[in-house]
């Protein structure tokens, strides 16, 4: 199956009708929204429908998870890292959203739009009206309202009927064993007095194994009468839920309605040192949280995957809302701040090492939460935003987030009104994503201020990443010679202060890969070839994937120029590894724009473009996700649809191993010598002059 869908933790029980309109819905409209109330299944159901129906959509079924969102200021960029796409223009992000999905015959699913709804109806609009094929499912607790909107209203089980009956027996045994008869009289009650709500149910259904089957029911009635009595105003079914979830809070000890609460400042799933890290604060001590935490999931408060946890969205909102009323709302957020910094911080010291795999991991698991981090210290510790952001940007670029990362640097840098430590840490990745934007004045202008900050305030490190950045722009602004005289010289200067002699700052290979490109770009074929490979050794020597993977290409590149297209193959399929277990799809496609390349010189071009290269999510290494190449099939088929470009790669008259001081090697020449307008558009393919 082509696209994304979340694992399912648990058994499905019942909604066969409701399964079957589902699929007639998505079958026969273009929007469907599952409406009902929380708690009631609406993402189950959504999930399990996608499933049945995805063979019916050809270029895949892609699940957006809506629910992390705190506002629509990242909307588009979520469904758009949902669909696999990574944009790297200046462009509106609808625009090349609506760009991308053009031509496609996919089903999209936005799981969670209530508390968007307003912005997710606009994007629907705008998706249906530009996407001729493409059919959207929704879940929401309100429809969208739109004409082309069939709503599915989804309502709890019957309280007496089978299918409420069948999933509680199968929560409380965990599928291992049918119900005596007292047990199914008793459970049958306790459907009844919980109205069907699936959510109600799975949380009654943790108690027994504590309280036993009349335990529960005898709690249960006692909380209802005093519900009952009381005067609150919600609907029945919601009174139903509520009652449930807070019966629940309430049978947990205060340890743990603690732990509950300050939970929920979490946007996305969590491990157990991000629960310490984050929730360990007062009586609540780092000793009680993995006891605490293991209770909640056994009581299915907390559900757990692996070593990673998360809340659902209605069990979440009733912790925040008890954060709200213990007075603790901003500190959990300060908290939760410090937390993604360290571990921002950690993810930056660690990036030339051989624990790059598992930060890039880390980082793409925690981006919603480092998300309501800089929104949390952009109003209210400026200084902080700029070092969170600098720590965190040159990831999101390299991996799909770049609008994002352009847009909290830009703002961070802007609400710091003097500038600060870390200022040069934030101005060098914005710098980069201007330069893959295009945007070459801005980035000039942006690389002067990092190199005058760095000088001025800042440490070894921040010149060498200061210097790359200037050493990128004159590489991709026709002026390799320059590019290697900035590269080399912070690079000599480090080494001459005592600074990187040993080269283990990811800052000093950047500079290094720089000198690589340059001296490529003269035609030193002979020494851009010998210097990618010892540079290439030492990233094998330490573990590290992210230049060890752009040397590939270099090196790839070097082969083609010097007739060896076998060999340039062998480097683009090593670049493609290291990448894909990155999940940075802009080098995925980078790698098979030149693969392409290798194997038309060999004259296998037709066998490949009449089946496209693909790299899947499946089969990646444990706990990365990687993201499918964005331009996959267009890159594959770059030897023919763009023959002039693939021509001055593949046919240019071969330089000799130095071509004339000052001139570079034809396609390079035959790059830079074309409009600006067309580098962005074949950017794909020869964007590795912006690394």
């Amino acid at each position: 199956m082509r696209g994304f869908l979340p694992e399912e933790h648990s058994s499905f029980v019942g909604r066969d009708t409701e399964l079957a309109l589902v699929r007639d819905l998505v079958g026969a409209g273009r929007l469907t929204t599952i409406t009902g109330m929380g708690g009631v299944g609406k993402s189950r159901l959504a999930l399990r429908a996608a499933r049945q129906v995805a063979e019916e959509f050809p270029d895949g079924v892609w699940w957006a998870d809506l629910s992390m969102l705190q506002t629509d200021r990242l909307l588009v960029s979520v469904v758009a890292d949902a669909v696999d796409l990574s944009d790297h223009t200046p462009r509106m992000p609808i625009d090349s959203l609506c760009e991308w999905l053009a031509g496609k015959r996919l089903l999209l699913v936005l799981d969670g739009c209530e508390h968007l709804i307003g912005a997710c109806t606009e994007l629907v609009a705008d998706l249906l009206t530009t996407v001729c094929d493409l059919t959207v499912l929704a879940t929401s607790r309100q429809a969208m309202r739109m004409r082309a909107e069939e709503a599915l209203p989804l309502e709890p089980f019957a309280a007496d009927g089978p299918e409420a009956l069948r999933l509680f027996a199968d929560r409380m045994t965990g599928g291992r064993r049918s119900l005596d008869p007292a047990e199914e009289a008793a459970a049958l009650g306790i459907c009844h007095r919980l109205e069907g709500i699936p959510l109600a149910l799975e949380l009654a259904a943790a108690q027994v194994p504590q309280y036993g089957l009349d335990g529960v029911r005898s709690r249960l009635a006692s909380r209802f009468e005093t519900l009952e009595s009381s005067e609150h105003a919600w609907p029945l079914r919601q009174q139903t839920l509520r009652t449930t979830v807070g019966w629940s809070h309430e049978l947990c000890r205060p340890l743990e309605r603690l732990l509950w609460a300050r939970l929920s400042v979490f946007c996305e799933g969590f491990d157990l040192a991000a629960a310490i890290g984050v929730c360990a604060e007062g009586p609540l001590g780092e000793q009680h949280i993995a006891a605490a935490l293991q209770a909640l999931v056994e009581q299915s408060v907390v559900q757990r995957s692996g070593d990673r946890y998360r809340m659902l969205e209605t069990i979440r909102e009733y912790g925040a809302a008890w954060l709200h009323e213990l007075g603790e709302e901003a500190a959990a957020a300060d908290r939760h701040a410090r937390w993604c910094l360290r571990l921002a911080g950690q993810a930056r010291a660690d990036w030339f090492s051989a624990r790059q795999l598992h930060w890039y991991a880390r980082l793409a698991e925690s981006h919603s939460d480092l998300c309501a981090a800089m929104e949390h210290l952009l109003a209210t510790d400026p200084d902080r935003a700029v070092e969170l952001i600098g720590s965190v940007g040159f990831f999101w670029v390299c991996c799909g987030h770049l609008h994002s990362a352009r847009t909290y640097l830009e703002q961070a840098l802007t609400c710091c009104e003097t500038p600060g430590p870390h200022h040069a840490s934030a101005l060098w990745p914005l710098g980069v994503a201007l330069t893959l934007q295009g945007e070459y004045e801005e980035a000039e202008r942006v690389s002067a201020r990092c190199t005058a900050h760095a000088s001025r305030h800042g440490g070894e490190e921040d010149r060498l990443d200061a210097a790359y950045l200037a050493g990128l722009l004159a590489l991709l602004t026709g002026r390799p010679g320059d590019a290697a005289a900035l590269a080399d010289g912070a690079a000599d200067r480090a080494a001459a202060g005592g600074a990187d002699r040993e080269g283990s700052s990811g800052a000093w290979f950047r500079c290094r890969l720089v000198s690589v490109f340059a001296l490529t770009g003269t035609g030193e074929l002979a020494a851009a070839q010998d210097l990618a490979h010892s540079l290439r050794q030492r990233c094998v020597e330490g573990g590290e994937f992210w230049t060890r993977a752009y040397l590939s290409y270099q090196l790839a590149l070097i082969a083609l120029l010097q007739d060896e297209p076998g060999e340039a193959a062998d480097h683009a399929r090593a670049m493609l590894v290291g990448k894909r277990g990155l999940g940075d799809s802009f080098g995925v496609a980078l790698g098979l724009d030149l693969l392409a390349a290798a194997l038309a010189a060999q004259g296998r071009g037709r066998r490949r473009r009449s089946s496209p290269v693909r790299v899947r999510r499946s089969g990646v290494p444990p706990a990365i996700r990687s993201a499918e190449c964005r331009n996959s099939a267009r890159c594959a088929t770059n030897a023919s649809a763009q023959p002039a470009r693939r021509q001055a790669t593949t046919t240019m008259s071969r330089p000799s191993t130095r071509a004339a001081p000052g001139t570079l090697p034809g396609a390079w020449r035959a790059h830079w010598s074309t409009s600006r307008a067309e580098r962005s558009r074949a950017r794909c393919g020869w964007a590795c002059c912006a690394w």
